[in-house]
């Protein structure tokens, strides 16, 4: 057994908000930089640029790469035999939220109420999703999600016989109905199976993987590779201003489901796809 305060839970994740709001990961940079040297439309190589621009800017003097902080999503995998110690753990986390916001002079832009629209002023309370593995570590992954984005995210529960061609079309329709309104280029991440909510979530979390590491499942990779390819083909651009980089990658996850079911969601996410992982 193994004990972690939850004071070090704070630190972290008050050092990941703001780390992941100025610096984007290494895989988007890339993809960025390739997407220039790639680009056929003149506009959207300029506007390209002018993203690897604001890239350096925002590291260089520690100001948010959007305006859009996001609100924070955490995703924490638990070790069975680590024994957390102080206050609750989701109280930590979201005294994290509220540091690192706070320090890092990060935009404020959850609500209370959904209908009511009182500011909470710190960010908090943020989206927690638990996991309990083996082990004796605590993996964290915080990625602040913006809404202009997930404004575009959808989910159909399709039929079996709609099959992966089904499942295609619900992609491709998902980012043609997203158009310029997600700030392309784009990340696409994709939850196949499960039921209503898992396929939500495995969308999510498909955004935090590396973009330039497709899925271990032969037709899954397959499937990545020709939506980015055919996302591409859209014409919609960076900027959603025309060119042939609309998004950067498709990530897709997988789960088992019901005999009666194919649920497919679809979390899109602009450019600045942020995501920081420490594991303590």
């Amino acid at each position: 057994m193994r004990t972690i305060h939850t004071d070090e839970i704070i630190k972290h994740v008050s050092e990941m908000c703001v780390e992941a709001n100025l610096q984007l990961s290494s895989d988007i940079k890339q993809a960025i930089f390739q997407g220039t040297k790639n680009e056929k439309s003149p506009l959207g190589s300029k506007i390209l640029k002018q993203l690897e621009e604001n890239m350096e800017i925002a590291s260089a003097e520690k100001i948010p790469i959007c305006q859009d902080t996001g609100m924070a999503v955490v995703f924490l995998k638990i070790g069975q035999d680590v024994h957390i110690e102080g206050i609750s753990i989701e109280d930590a986390v979201n005294e994290g939220i509220r540091k690192g916001y706070e320090d890092g002079y990060l935009r404020k832009s959850v609500v209370k109420d959904p209908i009511l629209r009182e500011n909470t002023k710190d960010n908090t309370p943020g989206v927690i999703h638990y996991q309990i593995v083996p082990g004796t570590k605590l993996e964290i992954t915080v990625a602040p999600k913006g809404f202009g984005s997930e404004n575009m995210s959808k989910i159909y529960m399709l039929k079996p016989a709609d099959g992966i061609e089904g499942v295609k079309e619900a992609i491709l329709n998902s980012v043609k109905d997203a158009g310029p309104n997600a700030c392309p280029p784009m990340v696409i991440g994709v939850g196949i199976g499960g039921d209503f909510e898992k396929c939500a979530l495995m969308a999510k979390q498909a955004l935090t993987r590396d973009i330039q590491e497709h899925s271990a499942i032969p037709y899954v990779k397959e499937l990545e590779i020709e939506l980015l390819e055919k996302i591409n083909a859209l014409g919609i651009g960076p900027g959603g201003l025309g060119g042939t980089t609309t998004a950067l990658g498709v990530n897709i996850n997988t789960y088992p489901t019901h005999i009666a079911g194919l649920p497919v969601a679809v979390n899109i996410c602009c450019h600045v796809s942020r995501h920081v992982t420490r594991v303590l």
